[in-house]
């Protein structure tokens, strides 16, 4: 069972998919995401986790059936198992169809039975090398032993793992081949994700990071029988899949290719402001609505829907002028991943 279609925004696009980012706080600091000195919000700023559920169900109740769970690294926040044990409510009842996540696998040995037990079937584990010592370098903080660690309890808890791998030029373009039939050993299908220009990340510089998916499609099509498909997952990547493999490979490519004809979600940050598009500034506070009307959910409702009405048609990401033009002044691990 699945919710009618209750949120349209102007250009006539369905938004049944939410993204809720539940911390900024992360424990890497990985360079294309943000600074190793971080300054992370005051506690009071962020929603609690009864405030979330509250956030999260008048979406369901609105028709939104996805729910994705970001950060930061979502399974560092304080009593998420809590969370996600309540928002499992919503699965049994069949008004949510998802309930997934985005993590960077750090904490998935220790959580992924729990994950399993609430209902989740499918995570995304950001990784963009299997190397030990760049790993280190990339992450700043983390240890890629851990991460494995975590991506093979996730399996062994039966969660199908999908892993995502941000594309950047001279770091990980030697790992291509490595990466793909790492993931194929595992039955894990990949999705590559073009370098997006979110937030001051200190003396990293995005243009040199930036390599195209179009090449990397190309690379790979020297190696293996690319079989294009017309699957989607209900976000932005497009996928392949390899004939030799039968894995999905999918690319989200923000710049190479603009994807936002088909947008169907909108992203809720830790402090309850919702952005109708990750490239954009123009946000709506509903952490306000939410405290003022404590034991009323209409005006958030009414909140929801006025937001929705306002959602542009697509972002304004470029490389294309050998400058990163419409960047973000905020992190991704405030907007969420």
């Amino acid at each position: 069972m699945t919710n009618t279609p209750k949120l349209i925004d102007p250009f006539a696009r369905e938004i049944n998919y939410l993204r809720v980012s539940v911390t900024d706080r992360c424990d890497f600091r990985c360079v294309y995401c943000m600074s190793e000195n971080m300054t992370f919000l005051p506690k009071a700023e962020l929603l609690t986790l009864e405030e979330l559920d509250r956030l999260c169900s008048a979406f369901i109740s609105q028709g939104v059936n996805k729910l994705r769970i970001t950060g930061g690294e979502p399974l560092v926040r304080r009593g998420i198992m809590t969370f996600f044990q309540n928002m499992s409510r919503h699965l049994e009842s069949g008004a949510l169809g998802e309930l997934t996540l985005t993590t960077n696998g750090s904490q998935l040995a220790k959580y992924a039975d729990e994950l399993a037990a609430c209902g989740v079937k499918r995570i995304n584990v950001s990784l963009d090398t299997l190397d030990t010592d760049k790993f280190a370098r990339i992450t700043r903080w983390g240890r890629l032993a851990q991460v494995l660690n975590g991506i093979d309890a996730a399996l062994n808890a039966g969660l199908r793992v999908k892993i995502n791998t941000v594309a950047l030029k001279g770091f990980n373009e030697d790992e291509l081949e490595t990466l793909v039939r790492w993931c194929a050993d595992r039955d894990m299908d990949l999705t590559f994700i073009e370098v997006m220009p979110m937030g001051d990340i200190g003396n990293e510089d995005r243009l040199d990071q930036y390599w195209s998916l179009k090449d990397l499609r190309a690379r790979l099509a020297e190696s293996w029988d690319l079989v294009e498909s017309d699957e989607r997952s209900g976000g932005p990547a497009r996928y392949v899949r390899l004939s030799q493999t039968n894995q999905k490979i999918g690319f989200i490519t923000p710049l190479t290719h603009n994807f936002c004809e088909s947008c169907n979600r909108v992203r809720l940050t830790c402090t309850g402001q919702l952005f109708q598009c990750l490239g954009q500034e123009d946000e709506s506070d509903l952490r306000s609505v939410l405290r003022d009307n404590p034991n009323d959910d209409a005006p958030l409702i009414r909140a929801i829907h006025g937001a929705i009405a306002t959602k542009p048609k697509g972002h304004d990401f470029d490389y294309s002028r050998q400058r990163a033009d419409g960047q973000m002044t905020r992190h991704m691990s405030h907007t969420g991943g």
